[in-house]
């Protein structure tokens, strides 16, 4: 197998991600590629759909569950431009997915290496590769331009994690 292009689909992932600040939602972005072909793309849509649990990985998981007509998604790659949370994290597991690439760290709630280690727990059976830092800068970019312009529409709120993210 030919080594994939991470910035080439982190790219895609980024206008993913871009859909979802046009919409007003967090921006977040991703895409699921199985042998050089993309299966599955999506970005953040908890405030469109009032559903906590539409963040983009969920929804490309489907997409690509559906694609493929198994639940167990081997074989393929996960770009996403944030470190997924422990939602994220454990559907990741669950669906087998064996290598996640995503661009920027979330310290404060992640749930694939940051905060909690899910994706390299000792006790589940499944632990995917992980490749951190691709497209960072744009990644890292596009999450602090939207939390500066919330930032700007909204009063400041110490009790709102989002808003008073020293990163993002």
């Amino acid at each position: 197998m030919l080594e994939p292009n991470h910035e080439h689909y982190m790219q895609l992932a980024l206008r993913e991600a871009q859909l979802s600040a046009d919409a007003g939602e967090v921006p977040v972005g991703a895409v699921i590629v199985r042998n050089g072909a993309i299966i599955a793309k999506a970005h953040n849509q908890t405030e469109l759909l009032k559903d906590p649990t539409a963040h983009a990985e969920m929804i490309a998981i489907t997409q690509a569950a559906a694609a493929v007509g198994d639940w167990r998604l081997t074989e393929t790659i996960l770009y996403v431009t944030k470190e997924p949370c422990p939602m994220c994290a454990g559907a990741i597991v669950l669906a087998r997915i064996p290598l996640v690439v995503f661009g920027v760290a979330d310290p404060k709630r992640g749930g694939a290496v940051s905060v909690f280690n899910i994706l390299n727990h000792p006790q589940l059976n499944h632990r995917p590769e992980v490749i951190q830092g691709v497209l960072k800068g744009p990644c890292l970019a596009m999450l602090q331009a939207f939390f500066r312009e919330k930032r700007k529409k909204e009063p400041f709120d110490t009790a709102n994690e989002e808003s008073t993210s020293t990163q993002f």
